[in-house]
């Protein structure tokens, strides 16, 4: 396994690697980082015009005792699942990109994949910030609120350990990131983000298969802390924290043994 002391060797080549990706990621476009909003606020707009006007589903009251936006509600949980997806495919995008670097000189495959994840994470950092704007605007700010950053934190390493698997996964089989896609689409609604866990609470099975899918914990602890500003529950913490440690000492793992077999074939 290669030992996170060494990945930490090329730290400049993987921040040269995000550099270069951030820059590259709107060149040419009119709007640049712009779309870097439009994309998200996009989404918020359509979930909260469908769900929160049309089907009429109510966010429950603030942390500070008198609002109940459900725009908000629906954006704590937007932001977390954002992290994770664009962690995943970003994952399988550089190390597919990293290719012909890899075949003609030597640096741990990891690198490329964890400069994804620095990318991700500074897109995160800028749709969290302007949560937090808006939270600030409307009065609902706390302590609690810090607890964001460990949460985020822990949510990129989480999606850091599931993309090192299909990266491997996508060089060989290329469907894979087909499957992602729908894989993804399939746990975004199985994931309480446009709804709440008490909507589902009359159906056990269903209840029961929520507490299971750790997205669900991430997206709970968001919406905690920077919503209801409440400390996450403690079941939140320890599915976080045991998800991640799992996923990212699998995801390497598996990674650091077969990377070098699967170069040749990018």
């Amino acid at each position: 396994m290669t030992a996170p002391a060494k990945v930490w060797e090329y730290r400049t080549l993987i921040t040269n690697l995000a550099q270069r990706d951030l820059r590259s990621r709107y060149k040419k476009s009119l709007l640049g980082w712009a779309w870097s909003l439009i994309n998200p606020a996009t989404t918020l707009g359509i979930y909260t015009l469908v769900f929160g006007v049309f089907l009429s589903v109510e966010a429950p009251l603030a942390g500070n005792g008198h609002s109940k936006v459900f725009a908000l509600y629906l954006f704590c949980a937007l932001v977390g699942w954002n992290s994770f997806a664009g962690g995943v495919n970003t994952a399988m995008q550089s190390f597919l990109a990293a290719g012909g670097l890899l075949t003609r000189t030597y640096f741990p495959p990891e690198v490329p994949v964890v400069a994804g994840s620095l990318t991700v994470l500074t897109q995160t950092a800028v749709e969290a910030g302007i949560l937090l704007c808006f939270m600030i605007a409307i009065g609902n700010i706390g302590l609690s609120t810090l607890l964001i950053v460990p949460i985020l934190v822990l949510l990129t390493l989480f999606s850091f350990g599931i993309g090192l698997l299909v990266a491997l996964l996508n060089v060989r089989y290329r469907d894979v990131a087909y499957l992602v896609a729908v894989g993804l689409q399939v746990l975004f609604y199985a994931t309480p983000i446009v709804y709440s866990e008490s909507i589902v609470e009359k159906h056990p099975a269903a209840a029961t298969a929520l507490k299971f899918n750790p997205m669900t914990h991430f997206v709970g602890a968001m919406r905690h802390a920077v919503y209801l500003l409440q400390a996450p529950t403690l079941l939140n913490w320890i599915v976080m924290v045991g998800a991640t440690a799992f996923t990212v000492v699998v995801g390497w793992t598996v990674f650091a043994h077969k990377a070098p077999q699967f170069i040749e074939e990018i």
